[in-house]
């Protein structure tokens, strides 16, 4: 990332850039929207900042990218019972407080949220100052952080056509944009894919991925019909962090990783299939890569139901087979591999008549408007 933003030509670039603020944490989904924005915001001649919490995962990403950062005091917005709920609001206030310094010295033209509870203060600072802002709602219904902030906002750009309906009340401010993805996804190598992994090009490659932290759900399945799918496909199998199976290492056509970084794109490339959960990330960079998918999203037992929400809007445009987590037994997987495989070119077409991957470009247009305010 560093690389591409270095070779961005500032040859014709104002001596005083305007300024936008990022903001986003608690989660790499809350986060990784905004860096794939950064190359194309420096390029449009913007100064770019971002604002997260002291210690969340957002600090660590920005922190690779050698991005000006500033920490502020966070609590969480929870939905259940707990004694730190006590405690949270007065965390959040002092959030607030150190967001308006933040923002008071930095002096942005514009601030982008991508939600999570650490930009709640943000958005208040920021309304607070008179200073736009533009939320970007990744999910197919808005999250608690992002209803709490949506009164405060200029815009509010969405992911999902359908979410437009959820906010009809904010309807002059809602805009449907799609979802920015990191544009480093779009361009893996299948030779080092193959070499990576170890793989020929005599049978197919099915990728199965359960999220940063893996699924428990999933491997255990999948790892259950092993024998039975590697007949047919080389697996590559993204279990999570502490989830490889020592006796699996040197299976026929099977690889096994914690987690896959820079070689994801590589991975990607050779992918003919893939199984994953339906986070918003994961399924727009599928889209993008044209990659044929079954969705398992989490059930609602163990999540607010965003992601099986995800999962049926791209099931109803013809871009993924869903088979929901309460249905998820090995001979269903089978049977759903088995039909993802033989509908493979209709999902294929169906995704490059796509109008969803043009996201950044859109995003880039809309903030370019609030450059002067």
């Amino acid at each position: 990332m560093t690389s591409i933003r270095q070779n961005i030509d500032q040859s014709n670039l104002h001596l005083i850039k305007p300024k936008i603020v990022l903001t986003g944490g608690g989660t790499a989904g809350h986060v990784s929207p905004n860096i794939a924005l950064i190359p194309s915001l420096e390029a449009d001649g913007w100064e770019v900042v971002y604002i997260g919490s002291k210690n969340g995962i957002e600090k660590k990403l920005i922190s690779e990218i050698e991005l000006p950062y500033y920490g502020i005091s966070s609590g969480k917005l929870r939905r259940y019972f707990s004694w730190e709920n006590f405690i949270d609001p007065f965390k959040v206030l002092k959030g607030i407080f150190d967001a308006y310094f933040a923002i008071a010295k930095i002096k942005p033209q514009v601030v982008f949220s991508k939600g999570g509870f650490v930009t709640v203060p943000v958005i208040l600072a920021s309304w607070l100052q008179r200073i736009p802002v533009i939320i970007h709602e990744s999910d197919f219904t808005s999250g608690l952080a992002n209803r709490l902030s949506i009164p405060f906002a200029s815009k509010v750009c969405v992911t999902f056509p359908e979410t437009a309906k959820h906010l009809a009340k904010y309807a002059m401010k809602v805009i449907h944009t799609g979802l920015p993805i990191r544009t480093e996804i779009l361009y893996g190598e299948a030779n080092r894919g193959r070499e990576f992994c170890g793989f020929n090009t005599d049978l197919p490659v099915l990728f199965v991925v359960g999220g940063s932290s893996g699924s428990a759900k999933i491997n255990q399945e999948i790892r259950s019909v092993l024998d039975i799918i590697t007949k047919k496909y080389q697996v590559i199998h993204a279990c999570g962090k502490g989830n490889l199976e020592e006796n699996l290492k040197g299976h026929t056509h099977y690889r096994q990783f914690e987690y896959l970084g820079k070689e994801l794109a590589d991975v990607l490339a050779i992918a003919d299939l893939v199984v994953s959960r339906s986070g918003a990330n994961a399924v727009f960079e599928f889209l993008a890569l044209r990659k044929p998918n079954l969705l398992i999203p989490l059930s609602k037992s163990s999540s607010r139901g965003d992601q099986i929400l995800n999962a049926q809007s791209f099931k109803a445009r013809g871009y993924s087979a869903v088979l929901l987590e309460e249905n998820l037994t090995s001979e269903n997987l089978l049977v759903a591999i088995a039909d993802l495989d033989a509908r493979r070119d209709e999902y294929v077409q169906n995704m490059q008549q796509s109008q969803d991957t043009d996201a950044i470009a859109k995003l880039v247009n809309l903030i370019a408007k609030f450059r002067s305010k």
